[in-house]
Protein backbone atom coordinates (compact mmCIF):
# COMPACT_ATOMS: atom_id res chain seq x y z
CA UNK A 1 0.00 0.00 0.00
CA UNK A 2 1.44 3.13 -0.96
CA UNK A 3 0.43 5.06 2.14
CA UNK A 4 2.63 2.96 4.61
CA UNK A 5 5.73 4.69 3.08
CA UNK A 6 4.07 8.13 3.94
CA UNK A 7 4.15 6.70 7.69
CA UNK A 8 7.54 7.37 9.89
CA UNK A 9 8.58 5.82 13.43
CA UNK A 10 6.43 8.58 15.34
CA UNK A 11 3.03 8.32 13.20
CA UNK A 12 3.50 4.35 14.53
CA UNK A 13 4.12 5.42 17.96
CA UNK A 14 1.05 7.65 18.30
CA UNK A 15 -0.82 4.93 16.67
CA UNK A 16 0.35 2.59 18.86
CA UNK A 17 0.06 5.08 21.98
CA UNK A 18 -3.86 5.64 20.84
CA UNK A 19 -4.87 2.27 20.81
CA UNK A 20 -3.23 1.08 23.81
CA UNK A 21 -5.42 4.10 25.72
CA UNK A 22 -8.49 3.13 24.26
CA UNK A 23 -8.09 -0.46 24.97
CA UNK A 24 -6.99 0.62 28.70
CA UNK A 25 -10.22 3.08 28.88
CA UNK A 26 -12.93 0.51 27.60
CA UNK A 27 -12.99 -1.59 30.70
CA UNK A 28 -12.92 1.52 32.96
CA UNK A 29 -15.57 3.46 31.16
CA UNK A 30 -18.21 0.95 31.82
CA UNK A 31 -17.24 -0.15 35.17
CA UNK A 32 -20.10 0.96 37.46
CA UNK A 33 -19.02 -1.19 40.78
CA UNK A 34 -20.93 -3.30 42.90
CA UNK A 35 -24.68 -3.46 42.43
CA UNK A 36 -26.33 -2.12 45.66
CA UNK A 37 -29.95 -2.13 45.50
CA UNK A 38 -33.11 -2.53 42.88
CA UNK A 39 -35.49 -0.01 42.17
CA UNK A 40 -39.21 -1.24 40.88
CA UNK A 41 -40.89 1.17 39.30
CA UNK A 42 -45.05 0.86 38.59
CA UNK A 43 -46.97 3.12 36.13
CA UNK A 44 -43.51 5.38 36.18
CA UNK A 45 -43.21 5.87 39.66
CA UNK A 46 -40.88 4.39 42.36
CA UNK A 47 -42.97 1.58 44.08
CA UNK A 48 -39.89 -0.09 46.05
CA UNK A 49 -36.40 0.18 46.53
CA UNK A 50 -35.00 -2.67 47.28
CA UNK A 51 -31.55 -3.64 49.14
CA UNK A 52 -29.83 -6.51 47.30
CA UNK A 53 -27.87 -7.76 50.46
CA UNK A 54 -31.36 -9.05 51.50
CA UNK A 55 -32.95 -11.79 50.04
CA UNK A 56 -36.77 -11.00 49.84
CA UNK A 57 -39.73 -11.61 47.61
CA UNK A 58 -42.74 -8.99 46.60
CA UNK A 59 -45.52 -8.70 44.53
CA UNK A 60 -46.04 -5.69 42.72
CA UNK A 61 -49.94 -4.41 41.27
CA UNK A 62 -50.68 -3.75 37.59
CA UNK A 63 -53.16 -3.34 35.35
CA UNK A 64 -53.13 -6.82 34.17
CA UNK A 65 -52.67 -8.43 37.46
CA UNK A 66 -49.43 -8.53 40.30
CA UNK A 67 -46.19 -8.94 39.00
CA UNK A 68 -43.94 -11.17 41.29
CA UNK A 69 -40.08 -10.07 41.96
CA UNK A 70 -37.38 -11.66 43.70
CA UNK A 71 -34.03 -10.67 45.22
CA UNK A 72 -31.55 -13.69 46.39
CA UNK A 73 -28.10 -13.45 46.44
CA UNK A 74 -26.94 -9.63 45.57
CA UNK A 75 -29.18 -10.35 42.20
CA UNK A 76 -32.55 -9.77 41.62
CA UNK A 77 -35.36 -10.78 38.93
CA UNK A 78 -38.62 -11.05 37.59
CA UNK A 79 -40.67 -14.10 38.86
CA UNK A 80 -43.63 -13.95 36.94
CA UNK A 81 -46.33 -10.81 35.26
CA UNK A 82 -48.89 -11.38 33.74
CA UNK A 83 -47.89 -9.94 30.26
CA UNK A 84 -48.43 -11.88 27.61
CA UNK A 85 -44.27 -12.63 25.86
CA UNK A 86 -42.86 -13.06 29.42
CA UNK A 87 -39.93 -10.61 27.92
CA UNK A 88 -38.77 -9.68 31.66
CA UNK A 89 -39.19 -12.80 33.13
CA UNK A 90 -36.92 -14.04 30.30
CA UNK A 91 -34.01 -11.43 31.38
CA UNK A 92 -33.38 -13.61 34.19
CA UNK A 93 -31.22 -12.94 36.98
CA UNK A 94 -29.95 -8.97 36.88
CA UNK A 95 -26.52 -8.90 39.23
CA UNK A 96 -24.78 -5.53 37.39
CA UNK A 97 -25.81 -1.97 37.79
CA UNK A 98 -27.46 -0.56 35.10
CA UNK A 99 -29.28 -4.10 34.26
CA UNK A 100 -33.21 -3.55 33.89
CA UNK A 101 -36.04 -5.64 33.16
CA UNK A 102 -39.53 -3.91 31.73
CA UNK A 103 -42.52 -5.29 31.67
CA UNK A 104 -44.26 -3.23 29.61
CA UNK A 105 -47.93 -4.34 29.19
CA UNK A 106 -48.40 -4.26 32.89
CA UNK A 107 -46.41 -1.19 33.28
CA UNK A 108 -43.51 -2.93 35.63
CA UNK A 109 -39.42 -2.35 35.72
CA UNK A 110 -36.66 -3.28 37.60
CA UNK A 111 -33.29 -1.67 37.51
CA UNK A 112 -30.25 -2.48 39.28
CA UNK A 113 -28.26 0.44 40.88
CA UNK A 114 -24.50 0.65 42.65
CA UNK A 115 -22.56 3.40 44.04
CA UNK A 116 -22.00 5.06 40.98
CA UNK A 117 -24.24 5.26 37.40
CA UNK A 118 -23.49 2.78 34.43
CA UNK A 119 -22.60 3.96 31.43
CA UNK A 120 -23.84 3.08 28.67
CA UNK A 121 -24.74 4.15 25.13
CA UNK A 122 -27.99 5.76 25.89
CA UNK A 123 -26.22 8.15 28.16
CA UNK A 124 -24.11 9.59 25.70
Amino acid sequence: MPWRGLLRPGDWLIVALGTALCAAAFPLAWQAGIAEKAVVRQGGTVFAELDLSRNRRIEVPGPLGSTVIAVDRRRVRVVSDPGPRQYCVRQGWLSRPGQIAICAPNEVSVEVRGAKEAYDSLNY
